[in-house]
C-alpha cells in the first residue's frame, strides 16, 4: 500500500489511478453522503432476490433429477445446451421483455444461480448413502417422505456449498449487469464515477465490492459452520 502511495503520487494526477489514501477518502464521502449505502441496497436486493429464485428452482430440479434416473436422462440435452450460456448473453433478451430495474437483474441473476445448485444438488442426492435408501424402501416411506426425512438431511452439507457458490455469483453478475445496461447499484457507481474522471471514486466503489462481497462468504461460512460443524470443512474441501 505504501508503494501504491508512492508510485501514484510520483506521477502526477491520472484518470484511471489514484493513490490508497484518495480512494479511502472517497470511499468515506460516498458513505458520508449515502450514495454508497443506496447503491448497495439496489445490488443486495437484486442478488438476493435472484439468488433465491434461482437456488429455489436449482434445488428443486436437482433434487427431482438426482432421484427420478429416467427425468434426468430426458432433460439432460436440455439442460446441457442451455448451461453454457452466458449470463450476460441472456441481457439483450431480459432488456426486451422487461425492461430497466429490479426486474431485469433478478431475472439474469436466477438465471445465473440455478446452474450450480441444480448440478451440485443432483450429484449430492446421488451421493447419498444407498443403505438409507433402502431403509426408506424397507419402511415403505412414500417418495416424498424418502426425500424429506432420508435423502435432504443427508446431502444438505454439499447443497449449502452449492448455495455458497451461486451466491458469489449472485453478486458478481449483479454488479455485471449494472454496469453493462442497469442505471442503479454498486457496478453502475463504478460507470458513473469513471466516465466522471473520477478514479478514486471509482476504485472506492471496487473496493466496497470486495468488501461487501467477503462479508456475504463470510456469513455464509459461519452459518455452514453452526449448522453442520465439521461435516462443514469436509464438504468445502471435496
Amino acid at each position: 500500500m505504501a508503494l501504491a502511495e508512492i508510485g501514484a503520487r510520483a506521477h502526477g494526477p491520472s484518470d484511471s489511478i489514484a493513490p490508497p489514501s484518495a480512494v479511502v477518502s472517497a470511499l468515506l464521502e460516498a458513505l458520508a453522503d449515502g450514495s454508497l449505502a443506496g447503491a448497495t441496497r439496489d445490488t443486495l436486493v437484486s442478488a438476493f432476490g435472484g439468488l433465491a429464485i434461482g437456488a429455489g428452482l436449482g434445488l428443486a430440479l436437482g433434487v427431482m433429477l438426482g432421484s427420478l434416473r429416467p427425468l434426468d436422462r430426458l432433460l439432460e440435452p436440455t439442460i446441457e445446451l442451455m448451461r453454457p450460456i452466458p449470463s450476460v448473453a441472456v441481457i439483450p433478451i431480459a432488456l426486451v421483455a422487461l425492461g430497466f430495474g429490479y426486474r431485469l437483474e433478478i431475472a439474469i441473476v436466477a438465471f445465473a444461480c440455478v446452474w450450480p445448485l441444480l448440478l451440485l444438488t443432483r450429484a449430492a442426492v446421488r451421493g447419498v448413502e444407498p443403505r438409507l435408501i433402502e431403509v426408506a424402501r424397507a419402511l415403505r416411506l412414500s417418495p416424498l417422505q424418502r426425500t424429506a426425512k432420508i435423502v435432504a438431511p443427508a446431502a444438505l452439507p454439499r447443497i449449502f456449498v452449492a448455495l455458497r457458490l451461486a451466491a458469489g455469483i449472485s453478486l458478481v453478475v449483479a454488479v455485471t449487469v449494472e454496469i453493462a445496461v442497469n442505471p442503479q447499484g454498486l457496478g453502475y457507481g463504478v460507470m458513473t464515477a469513471g466516465q466522471a474522471l473520477r478514479p478514486d471514486m471509482m476504485l472506492a466503489y471496487v473496493v466496497w465490492i470486495g468488501i461487501v462481497g467477503f462479508a456475504f462468504n463470510a456469513a455464509l461460512v459461519l452459518a455452514q459452520r453452526r449448522l453442520f460443524g465439521k461435516a462443514a470443512g469436509v464438504e468445502a474441501a471435496r
